[in-house]
């Protein structure tokens, strides 16, 4: 939408790596099974512009746990509005961890997650 643009004209890189968190989010918490909460983003890139209309798609890979979290890996890929041309717009890496129900840190199951 307009208002997710930088001055240029083209979709803010802050718009993108909110869009890629609740991707990311999603497969924290599902294959933790549980609230699992951003700590960390690093590895930022923005390799491509992405224009007002275009579609998104966030595609996410666990890539290792730790005792209480879980790093995955996103890539923002986007379609052209008009057509079927796709080009890579974000990539980074979001550090999530495991919350019980009291908000505190909780353990990954010992059978560990999936890393895909």
């Amino acid at each position: 939408m307009p208002t997710d643009l930088n001055p240029y004209g083209g979709v803010f890189g802050g718009w993108l790596m909110s869009q890629m968190a609740l991707g990311a989010g999603a497969l924290a918490s599902r294959e933790g099974e549980g609230k699992a909460v951003v700590v960390s983003a690093t590895d930022f890139a923005f390799p491509g512009a992405m224009a007002v209309g275009d579609e998104l798609s966030v595609y996410c890979s666990i890539a290792g746990t730790g005792q209480t979290s879980v790093t995955i890996l996103a890539e923002g890929i986007a379609r052209e509005r008009h057509g079927e041309a796709t080009r890579k717009v974000a990539s980074g890496t979001f550090k999530f961890v495991l919350l019980d129900d009291e908000g505190r840190p909780r353990a990954v199951k010992s059978e560990g997650l999936r890393t895909r």
